[in-house]
């Protein structure tokens, strides 16, 4: 490597630790979480889609009489739990359908924890809770991808429509 290349390496390799960091240090607060939308076990799927669509989210809370989550209902039940079964969706309560007990995280919970209980469990739709079990936010895999384009803004928004990141680091890193 010639002198010019050999700097120019050095400059991109500190940038991308710097960017690991942020990306490893940062909070789910960061990803600033939607309100959660929460219901009870009782409200039907109906009541529950509705609402769902009303605010454009993916899911529904399920929160018991003193307002603790006490289960999640998203898309994908609609799908797997609704629609494949042929259930009715005005007259299914939600606590049939709903997954209880979902895991919860916090809003001092890392997003690296985040992408890691959604990559191993699966998971696109992440509750937020407060120390007593309310729920305090949603965050969902959009979410992340949308704080991940933001810390790589040159290579995303640069890219044209079927273009290969080609060395990624050296875009970014300038």
């Amino acid at each position: 490597m010639s002198e010019l290349e050999d700097e120019a390496y050095f400059d991109v390799a500190d940038d991308m630790k710097a960017i690991s960091a942020e990306a490893l240090n940062a909070t789910v607060a960061t990803l600033m979480p939607a309100e959660p939308l929460c219901l009870r076990d009782t409200a039907t799927v109906h009541e529950a889609v509705q609402a769902m669509l009303a605010r454009r989210q993916a899911g529904v809370l399920i929160v018991d009489a003193e307002g603790r989550l006490a289960g999640i209902f998203t898309e994908r039940d609609v799908l797997t739990r609704v629609a494949g079964p042929e259930r009715d969706p005005r007259r299914t309560p939600l606590r049939e359908v709903m997954t209880p007990s979902p895991e919860a995280l916090t809003s001092e919970d890392r997003v690296a924890y985040a992408v890691y209980c959604m990559s191993v469990a699966g998971y696109r739709t992440v509750p937020l809770v407060d120390a007593d079990g309310h729920p305090v936010g949603v965050v969902t895999a959009t979410d992340i991808l949308r704080w991940l384009a933001d810390l790589f803004p040159e290579t995303v928004l640069n890219m044209r429509p079927g273009d290969r990141i080609k060395r990624a680091g050296e875009i970014d890193g300038a």
